[in-house]
């Protein structure tokens, strides 16, 4: 039987719940990683990834009414039949000017300045907001397919090995991919029922001693 000792990273890569997600992104790039237990003390409070942080990332980017309001359709005025619609007329460039001088401060700094003025929700948010708890965990003594099957059925990439109490390595879905291309999950194979072929050859024997 493999086991999870047999495959897990046993130098793991860590995030902490004060992390900014901008901190754990660049862990996650440093070490090639896509996700990482989340350490508190001596002691594993859960999980993030980097689908986690790009989730976020997605949600907040969202841009909704400020007042939450449902947007509704606008009614204008018909125009006097005798009057020309003013939409076949183009603007002229003062009608411009004029609108870009009603603008507010922070929508012409947001021009001049288009990335100093934007909220990076990387930075303003931290792992401990994101993290995935309580962390899936296993012990090294496991067996390395029902890890898999674990994985599986909680749809996770990752499983973190835990012995006394202790982070002592992770598993994730590479390590067991890795594992089936080295050959290592192999497992006989008996052309015949071997648990109760034997005990019935077994029996025989005894007869034959008997008579």
């Amino acid at each position: 039987m493999l086991r999870l000792s047999d495959i897990m990273t046993r130098r793991v890569v860590v995030a902490t719940p004060e992390m900014t997600l901008r901190e754990a992104a660049d862990v996650f790039a440093a070490h090639h990683i896509s996700g990482a237990p989340v350490v508190s003390g001596m002691h594993v409070v859960g999980i993030v990834s980097a689908a986690d942080v790009l989730e976020l990332a997605a949600s907040e980017r969202t841009v909704a009414p400020a007042s939450g309001a449902e947007p509704r359709d606008m009614e204008w005025p018909e125009p006097p039949g005798d009057e020309k619609p003013e939409s076949e007329a183009a603007p002229t460039g003062s009608y411009f000017n004029d609108l870009w001088a009603n603008a507010s401060d922070d929508v012409t700094e947001r021009v001049e300045h288009p990335r100093g003025a934007e909220v990076d929700v990387l930075d303003e948010h931290t792992v401990d907001e994101i993290m995935s708890r309580p962390p899936v965990a296993l012990s090294p003594h496991d067996d390395v397919l029902a890890a898999a099957s674990l994985m599986r059925q909680k749809a996770i990439h990752r499983i973190i090995v835990v012995e006394n109490g202790e982070l002592v390595g992770i598993v994730t879905t590479l390590d067991i991919v890795r594992a089936v291309a080295d050959r290592k999950l192999t497992s006989r194979t008996y052309v015949f029922d071997r648990a109760s072929a034997l005990p019935d050859a077994n029996l025989g024997q005894r007869r034959e001693l008997e008579s």
